[in-house]
């Protein structure tokens, strides 16, 4: 069972209510338009939901990871895209605050911290989607700067970001030893956000590709040391899956709500169909899945929290269980609502095209059952 604390609780309200006030009302809306969500995180901002995970030595309020999680499943209840804007921002400032030097905490913590700063991993590549270390973007160094070029895909946040960090190969031939890290800021001469994927579902999530051509990064800015990229890559893709996991507890609890309500108020045959058993035990499953991914999901987050050996293969679990979740789960609450689940006027739809996308993104979950079986196998 997961216990939160009254500080959680009330952290919780607060991004429930500027949810409910300020993203709910205008979700259908930016599914059509796939407007970013400048205006909700500005919200989050004023209220300080920004600060809660940054160290305290640097203006943040030191929240743990169990808050975060809390956090990213509460907005997904009302809009995955704009869950998944929110995580993908914090996944991407772990190199920074895992790795970074003194010196670049300083610089860019104030920032991010204070200021409404959106932030990009940029990690895959059009011939290096679940093979990371298969990646043939270069970093050759040259001089006191590093030259990078190359391509990425699938980047989140990946036009509308002020900092980019980018992963590159810095010694070719020697796999995923010979990845790099890099910190690069927006309106880099070479660095040229590309196209923006136009996606069946979290729409309003901004996911474009990367253009570098001849992009010269200060060697200051390499982040950990040349070379050890690969480590603080898959660091950071534990948090993701962790983040989308919390996104599909978020985004089927979200479902079920809205289909038992429509099931208490729908009445045919002199009678509201949440009466009909077969419903029910619809209904019953949905919920019982749901919890078991929220159980799995904060299970994952505690072990990451303390830095346990098998946090990859929790997290990996918890993506897998909880994404697949999602999809049965929209899928029913489409089905519980008839013909109205599949009519763009009912959010139904929408969930149930968002959840696809987790089943996908930040390792499909094909992979994450490889890494499973192998952690398992070993």
């Amino acid at each position: 069972m997961v216990e939160f604390t009254s500080e959680q609780l009330m952290i919780r309200e607060t991004v429930n209510r500027i949810c409910r006030e300020k993203l709910a009302p205008k979700a259908a809306e930016v599914d059509k338009t796939c407007e970013f969500p400048w205006d909700i995180l500005e919200e989050f901002r004023r209220a300080d939901i920004n600060r809660l995970f940054f160290p305290v030595q640097y203006g943040g309020l030191g929240k743990d990871l169990i808050t975060d999680i809390m956090v990213v499943e509460e907005i997904a209840k009302f809009n995955a895209a704009t869950a998944h804007s929110f995580g993908s921002i914090a996944s991407s400032r772990l190199p920074l605050l895992t790795a970074g030097t003194e010196e670049q905490k300083k610089k860019y913590m104030p920032m991010l911290v204070n200021q409404n700063i959106v932030t990009c991993l940029s990690i895959t590549e059009p011939n290096a989607g679940s093979d990371v270390a298969g990646m043939q973007t270069r970093a050759v160094k040259d001089g006191d700067d590093y030259v990078l070029n190359g391509r990425k895909c699938f980047a989140t946040n990946g036009s509308v970001a002020s900092l980019y960090f980018i992963f590159a190969v810095t010694r070719p031939g020697e796999g995923a030893r010979g990845i790099s890290c890099f910190l690069v800021e927006k309106g880099t001469p070479g660095l040229i956000p590309g196209r923006i994927e136009d996606k069946v579902g979290l729409r309003a999530s901004n996911v474009a590709e990367l253009i570098l051509e001849n992009v010269h990064v200060p060697a200051r800015n390499l982040i950990g040391e040349e070379g050890k990229g690969f480590k603080i890559c898959m660091m950071a893709l534990d948090k993701a899956r962790l983040d989308a996991a919390a996104m599909g507890v978020g985004l089927a609890q979200g479902a079920l709500d809205y289909a038992l309500s429509y099931a208490k108020s729908r009445v045919q045959f002199k009678q509201p169909v949440a009466e009909f058993q077969g419903l029910q035990f619809m209904f019953a499953d949905m919920a019982t899945n749901i919890e078991a991914a929220r159980l799995l999901t904060f299970d994952a987050a505690e072990r990451m929290e303390r830095n346990d050996e098998s946090t990859s293969k929790f997290c990996a679990m918890a993506k897998m269980f909880s994404s697949d979740m999602a999809m049965k789960v929209t899928v029913d609450a489409v089905q519980a609502l008839g013909g109205y689940g599949v009519v763009k006027d009912y959010p139904v739809e929408r969930m149930m095209r968002d959840a696809k996308i987790l089943q996908i993104f930040d390792g499909t979950n094909q992979i994450q059952r490889l890494v499973i079986a192998r952690s398992l196998l070993k």
